[in-house]
Parts: structure tokens; sequence; C-alpha cells
């Protein structure tokens, strides 16, 4: 008999991150604290809220998680997020009643990091508009447009956020002979200046980058943190480069900087609207370069993050701490008696 339920919704198909349709992945850690996993085939909030409400714990895969689900959790110990974004769950309502909320911040660091550089390469080197006119018969044409540029060597790249993606970018574009600037107000100066990054505010990174990075999160601080007046700061020369989230950036003022020329162009790995709307104008313009929200995607992340969930929902299900939360408060304001490191106490999700 199982000691332990949790539930999730159940997928109209096989997903993505659900390859194959199966929970065997989460189950390596689950299985030995006696876990049972349930899909909820919900069609709304309230049959979710109502099919929970008995649930020990909640894999957040599928629908948003509410604070009116919340609300109705009478037993849940935590809600398990397979992704970095946390922005599918209710984070403050999970803190009000006393729910850790995990996700996975460290598993697809390495790919996303190639992307970010990939994507300041490529659009640096005009790579869509050398392959259009190869294709198109411009052959001549190539040339002539890149002598206009400058070399990479010597461009500076600013980071707005300065977290694990953004350090490992710096790692990868160190070579290259850039000079690196960064704001970040919640990261310590030494964090920076220890990956040969240089801390300046926001003002003056967008207006001495030859290319911005953007890595903030999507957080209801940083929603938005981009807007047209900040494009208006940048250089003409300069481009911009998101692929962290969609909603950090005022997609109309980006637009609009790209069609007045206040920047000259792009690469984004996320919108907005994602999928867009066809009618997107950035699907139509020859100096920004997308990928479909696809930086962090590798053989090894959907395995590893779904394994991770199953690691931090065995930890919390057995009285540790789960190795990475986004509410921490949650962990200081819980009776301690019922809580320990798991680095402390060896068991299933443990690293060994």
């Amino acid at each position: 008999m199982s000691k332990f339920r949790v539930v999730t919704q159940k997928p109209e198909g096989v997903t993505f991150d659900l390859a194959g349709g199966s929970y065997e992945l989460e189950m390596e850690a689950l299985e030995p604290v006696g876990v049972e996993i349930e899909e909820i085939p919900a069609r709304s909030e309230e049959e979710f809220r109502d099919a929970a409400r008995e649930a020990d714990a909640v894999i957040a895969r599928g629908r948003p998680i509410t604070a009116n689900i919340i609300s109705g959790l009478d037993r849940c110990r935590i809600i398990a997020l397979g992704s970095v974004g946390a922005d599918s769950v209710d984070v403050p309502a999970a803190t009000r009643a006393g729910i850790p909320v995990t996700n996975v911040p460290d598993t697809f660091i390495e790919e996303v990091a190639d992307h970010t550089m990939m994507m300041i390469l490529a659009a640096f080197r005009r790579v869509n508009v050398m392959d259009d006119y190869v294709r198109g018969g411009r052959w001549s044409e190539g040339r002539p447009l890149l002598a206009a540029y400058p070399r990479l060597m010597g461009q500076t790249l600013g980071f707005v956020s300065f977290g694990h993606v953004a350090r490992a970018t710096a790692v990868r574009a160190r070579p290259f002979g850039v000079r690196m600037l960064a704001y970040d107000p919640y990261i310590e100066e030494l964090s920076m200046t220890a990956y040969g990054v240089e801390p300046v505010g926001l003002n003056e990174l967008l207006s001495s980058s030859d290319i911005v990075s953007m890595h903030a999160p999507s957080t209801s601080e940083a929603h938005h943190m981009l807007r047209a007046e900040h494009f208006r700061k940048m250089k003409p020369s300069a481009l911009f480069i998101n692929n962290g989230r969609g909603p950090t950036v005022d997609e109309e003022g980006l637009i609009r900087a790209l069609q007045e020329g206040w920047i000259a162009g792009a690469g984004l790995d996320v919108l907005e609207q994602e999928p867009p709307d066809p009618e997107n104008p950035l699907l139509h313009m020859d100096n920004v370069i997308l990928t479909p929200h696809v930086a962090s995607a590798s053989a090894r992340m959907g395995p590893e993050t779904r394994r991770r969930v199953g690691q931090e929902i065995a930890l919390v299900l057995t009285g540790r701490w789960p190795r990475t939360c986004v509410n921490p408060s949650v962990l200081e304001k819980t009776d301690l008696t019922r809580w320990q490191p798991y680095s402390m106490e060896r068991g299933p999700g443990s690293d060994s």
C-alpha cells in the first residue's frame, strides 16, 4: 500500500517533458519511500482542486497551480517544478500556505549558455542574412555587408542579470576577447569580477554595450524590465539577445526599436506569446534571428529534470530539506524537528 499520494494534471497527449507517458524516472527516487503518482484528468481548476485536496505533493506540470488550487490543498508538503522558472505556480500563495516550491535551476545551464553564445555569434555575423543570400543567388553581396561591421574582439557584451546562465555564457565569451559588463542588484560584485565581468548600473550597461544579453527571471519585479525607453539608450549598432523569459521584455517596445533603428538586430529564443501570432512583426524582420524556446533542449535535459522532481519530492516527504527551493522562507519558518538538511541524512534522492 502506498504511503504518499502525489498528483499531477493528466496531459491531453504524450508531451515532450513526459516522453513515453510514464513516470519511471520520477519513481527512481519515489518508489523506495512508498509514493504513488496519480494523474488527474481535470478539465477545470475547480476539478483539479477537489481531486488534489488530500495529496501529499503536487507536480506542477500541464496546469498553473493557482492560489485557488493551493488554498484547497489540505495535506500538501511540496509543489515540485521541473523547470527553472516558477511562474506557473503562485509562489506567494504557496508560501502563505507553508508549502515549499522546488525548481530545477541547474540541470540545463550548459545548454542555455551554449545557445546564448550561438545567438550572439549568429546575430553578430548576420548568419540568417548570409544564408538567405546564398539560397537567393546573391552570393557576391555577403562580403560587402559584413565588411561594414567590426570584428567581435574588442566589442562590449552586457549581461542583464548575472545568474547561472550568464556566468556560464561569460566563460564561453571571454576567449573571444570581448569586454564584459553586468547589471544585477542581487549579486555581490565579487561574483561578477571573478568571471572577468565589470559590475555597472543598468543605464551604463545599455549605453555602453554592443551586445545586450537578457537573463532576468520571470518574476513580478522583472516583468517588462526592459521597455522602449531602455532600447532608446542602446547604441544604434547594438544587438539584443534574449534566451531567458519573454515577459521580461516589453515586446512592443522591442519591435519599435528594431523597426525604427534604435538598435541593429536581435536574437530571441523567447517571446511574450508562445507560439507567436503569425502576424507578429518579429517573424518578418531580417535583422531578427528566432528559435522556438529550445535553448535548454538536449537529450539530457528531459530525463534529468524529471529525476530531480522525484528526488525533491522524496526529500521533503521523508522529512528533509529540498535541494532547491524558490521560497526558502517557508523552510525557515518550518518546525525544524521535522526537517533535516538532505546532506546530513542519506536516503532516497540525496547525493551519495
